[in-house]
């Protein structure tokens, strides 16, 4: 942002209060991830901007629930039909997505979804 200004380092660095010296250390700090909030927040408003921070999820919210519940639904019902194959009590696969609904609708709350068991 400082170079689509025009802005030198030793121009931010004044209206930071700071030697240019530690705007170049600041700008490898924030190349590398290493820089703190605090610190990009301050060169933010030297800059006239506002720093936006954000957790951008990669699928939406509803979909990471619903993955999430299928797998758990998923490991859990292949445990208990392995156990049943044991008994020679085997599970028919043709109905498993009605039971992994099922499952997930009967067993799982939103709590259970992150816990590692």
């Amino acid at each position: 942002m400082r170079d689509a200004l025009g802005m030198t380092g030793a121009q931010l660095g004044s209206r930071m209060g700071i030697r240019p010296q530690t705007v170049e250390t600041i700008e490898k700090s924030e190349a590398s991830g290493t820089i703190q909030l605090s610190t990009l927040r301050r060169a933010a408003e030297a800059l006239d901007c506002t720093l936006v921070y954000a957790l951008v999820p990669n699928t939406s919210l509803e979909a990471a629930l619903n993955g999430r519940a299928r797998k758990i639904a998923l490991r859990e019902l292949q445990r208990v039909a392995h156990t049943m194959r044991l008994e020679a009590q085997g599970t028919d696969d043709a109905d498993l997505e009605s039971r992994i609904q099922a499952y997930i609708r009967d067993q799982l709350s939103e709590r259970d979804l992150w816990s590692e068991k």
